[in-house]
């Protein structure tokens, strides 16, 4: 029986020193360098931090950076350095300067840094004073509590609705996902919000949908959540749909997806009951939205959005920067609610420069007396900062709802 016993035991402790380790994570990594490994431990870290960071091929190019909301890692691999050499990260604007270190004899360096909410910046390896090498922008946030799933919020439904082949938007078809709360009853017609380029949102706004419910922060609200259309010749129809002024847009949803949802769900028609959001080229369309039609929807929230010259026609001129003047000579003013979101390190291109078109469209309505929220970060053209602040920014817009 000892013998038996005896044996199990040293079954059981082979099994755990065979156990392969745990994988790593930013704040892992940052524990692991901590105890200066050496040796086997060193090179097992090393075989790590490869594959961890995509492959040796990877590292010598320099790494992509890995994010834990405010905790990033970073490795590189650099063979036959200089011995006053110390390979560092490096901000091209900014304070970061943050010295790397030696995974034991190998040729891979590390390092990790706890950045503050909000931080972004373009950066690079600096492997000597004429050798750089990776580089990227970055941006870091810690996720909103009302973000996150809770085990007692109850948790809505997303279910793929089969592909939408349009009349409106004729010869295209797309992809679109319904979103249905826990609290929907049939007897009682719900809210609902609009998402652009829903493949994304679909898999983060429905847990704050959740939160936000069951607090009674926003009312019972459907999400309808749908990508640009492609057409038949495989064509992304995108840009069209999202950057030309007109009412297209407008009618492609009133009149083809909320009919269309109706059809299962039961939804609110006043426009204090309908809200858009979308990013980037999907943040001018869901403007749009509401400007064409008003009295239909009359809450926005935009992204980066891209009030600028992208659909600029045939006349060079006919793109959303127009809005600027268009808000500021459009009386009266229009019964709509708009929080806009950009950063500071936005686009820059022929089309435009994102974030002067977005604080000059703040500016323009704040003098037309529109009821309006202007957020603006030190992020690039990423959904990001949106994200960070989602849960706030959807309580800003649907305030003082009254059904």
């Amino acid at each position: 029986m000892k013998l038996y016993v005896a044996l199990i035991f040293c079954s059981l402790s082979a099994a755990i020193l065979a156990q392969e380790p745990t994988p790593l994570t930013p704040k892992a990594l940052q524990a692991a360098l901590a105890q200066k490994p050496e040796g086997p431990d060193a090179e097992k870290l090393a075989e790590r931090i490869r594959a961890y960071f995509g492959g040796s091929e990877s590292l010598v190019k320099g790494g992509a950076p890995k994010i834990d909301e405010l905790t990033v890692a970073w490795a590189v691999e650099a063979q036959q350095l200089a011995a006053n050499i110390t390979p560092r990260v490096v901000a091209d604007v900014g304070a970061l300067n943050l010295p790397m270190v030696k995974v034991g004899t190998t040729g891979v360096w590390a390092a990790v840094a706890n950045l503050s909410h909000g931080a972004a910046m373009t950066w690079h390896y600096e492997l000597g004073p004429d050798r750089h090498v990776g580089g990227s922008q970055l941006e870091v946030y810690e996720t909103h509590p009302d973000s996150r799933e809770r085990p007692d919020v109850p948790k809505g439904a997303v279910k793929q609705m089969p592909p939408w082949q349009s009349k409106i938007f004729e010869g295209t078809k797309r992809d679109w996902w319904v979103y249905v709360p826990s609290q929907y009853r049939p007897d009682n017609p719900a809210a609902v919000m609009v998402f652009q380029d829903g493949a994304g949102p679909k898999d983060y706004v429905p847990t704050v949908l959740d939160n936000l419910i069951a607090r009674g922060d926003i009312p019972v609200m459907v999400g309808i959540f749908i990508n640009p259309g492609t057409r038949a010749d495989g064509g992304a129809n995108r840009s069209f749909e999202y950057d030309t002024l007109s009412d297209q847009y407008a009618r492609f949803l009133l009149e083809e997806i909320l009919p269309e949802v109706e059809k299962t769900v039961k939804l609110r028609h006043d426009a204090a009951s309908r809200a858009i959001s979308g990013a980037s080229s999907g943040g001018i369309c869901s403007f749009t939205v509401a400007w064409e039609r008003p009295n239909e929807f009359s809450k926005v929230l935009s992204w980066i959005g891209s009030f600028t010259n992208i659909a600029a026609g045939k006349t060079l001129r006919e793109g959303g920067h127009n809005y600027e003047a268009m808000v500021r000579k459009t009386f009266p003013r229009k019964p709509i609610r708009v929080f806009l979101q950009d950063g500071e390190n936005d686009l820059d291109n022929a089309n435009g420069n994102w974030p002067l078109a977005n604080q000059t469209l703040a500016k323009s309505l704040a003098f037309a007396g529109y009821d309006y929220k202007f957020e603006v970060g030190h992020g690039f053209h990423s959904n990001r900062h949106g994200r960070a602040i989602l849960p706030d920014s959807l309580r800003w817009l649907w305030r003082d709802y009254k059904p």
